[in-house]
């Protein structure tokens, strides 16, 4: 009997590294998705910076958070002997780098927002502190119980913050952070004419779409493989995560008049709203979730643009930080029996959960990048922008004419 249980156990953790491993693989699959995304949205000059951004981004973050972040998020370190980490079929490790692709995705986020005229090495470094301290602070708050502020939710009010896979504690934490770095950059030059909007067409949209598409796959792993461990997974999660995509397809498509960079975005506006409680809804609510979220970045992206003057040149804060707060909040309202969801959250401590995490993000990043704009700048000159973040970084254009 001993031998069979331990043959069973050896199973089991094997199954659940291989499980945990495959999702990791494919959210880090989704970067290659943020990266076309923004190549094929910003003008040509800045093709090339938008790849190199991308990369080294998660570069500094995979550092960041394997030393400090999910250190500050979950009290646990890697510097001690390999067999020691490699116990459990070092499950332990996979599940960092997990979680590691995760916060990775918030300096990806922020990246779409200041393209073209943020320089380089400060937002590597903004990237560094966002990652390796601020984010890890309220993702050990909601996903570990730290501070104790899940355990005085649910005595109050019944129960915790619920966000299965980051509709907050991701995606609304990066839009967020980037509003603020967004506003400390300032407007592209040439943007507005005469107090008018110029519009910056897209420079490639079949790139875009491949990016978007890319997101879109790489999202079911993003939401499914959440459960961490294979007696977790759901079919539930896979088929909501579905019909938010749809949603915000058939929404956007409409409210943004066949614009293909909204339709494209649509989708990632659904994804985003239905992260926090796919695991609750039922499928009609996850639908309508995402039929929502993607009218809502369309109407909001556009106001921001006309009225608002913030130049965010993907809209990372009306698709990550406003889709993903109202997702904080549709967890609640469709994830409770109510409405057909499996029950078991509560309408006030979504609400104060999701305040509370934009409230961390906008004070840490005023923090992080007010103090790098204040010590080295984070704006490119006005002839770097002029000629491109390409060829003022990089030294070389996205295309070679010869």
């Amino acid at each position: 009997m001993d031998n069979i249980n331990s043959a069973v156990e050896t199973l089991i953790q094997s199954s659940n590294t291989l499980f945990i491993l495959m999702g990791a693989i494919m959210v880090l699959a989704m970067h290659a998705g943020f990266a076309f995304l923004e190549v094929g949205t910003v003008r040509q000059k800045n093709q090339v910076n938008a790849l190199v951004k991308i990369i080294a981004d998660f570069g500094f973050s995979a550092i960041a958070y394997f030393f400090i972040g999910y250190w500050v998020a979950y009290d646990t370190t890697f510097l001690s002997g390999a067999a020691h980490l490699s116990d459990g079929n070092g499950y332990e490790l996979v599940k960092f780098f997990f979680l590691m692709t995760f916060a990775a995705a918030i300096p990806a986020i922020i990246s779409g927002g200041i393209a073209e005229r943020a320089r380089f090495y400060p937002m590597l470094i903004g990237a560094f502190f966002t990652v390796g301290l601020v984010y890890p602070f309220f993702e050990g708050i909601v996903w570990n119980g730290n501070l104790g502020f899940q355990d005085w939710l649910e005595a109050t009010f019944g129960a915790g913050f619920h966000d299965f896979a980051g509709s907050v504690v991701v995606h609304a934490f990066g839009g967020w952070v980037a509003l603020v770095v967004v506003a400390l950059l300032g407007i592209r030059n040439g943007r507005y004419r005469s107090g008018r909007l110029v519009a910056f067409a897209p420079s490639n949209i079949p790139l875009l779409a491949l990016g978007a598409w890319i997101l879109t796959i790489g999202w079911f792993g993003f939401n499914v493989m959440s459960a961490q461990t294979m007696d977790g997974i759901s079919g539930l999660v896979a088929v909501n995560t579905l019909m938010a995509m749809v949603g915000g397809i058939v929404t956007s498509l409409f409210v943004g008049k066949n614009d293909p960079g909204f339709i494209h975005n649509g989708p990632l506006a659904g994804l985003v709203a239905v992260c926090a409680g796919s695991d609750l809804m039922h499928p009609v609510g996850a639908l309508v979730t995402g039929g929502v979220a993607g009218a809502l970045f369309v109407w909001l992206f556009t106001y921001m643009q006309n009225k608002m003057k913030l130049d965010d040149v993907l809209g990372v804060w009306p698709l990550h930080g406003v889709c993903g707060a109202w997702g904080g909040i549709a967890a609640g309202i469709f994830g409770s029996e109510a409405f057909g969801g499996l029950g078991g959250v509560s309408m006030a401590s979504q609400f104060i959960g999701t305040v509370a995490g934009i409230l961390v993000a906008l004070v840490g990043a005023l923090v992080v990048y007010g103090v790098i704009k204040k010590t080295v700048g984070l704006r490119l000159s006005d002839e770097e922008e002029y000629i491109g973040a390409d060829l003022a970084i990089h030294k070389i254009g996205a295309i070679s004419e010869d």
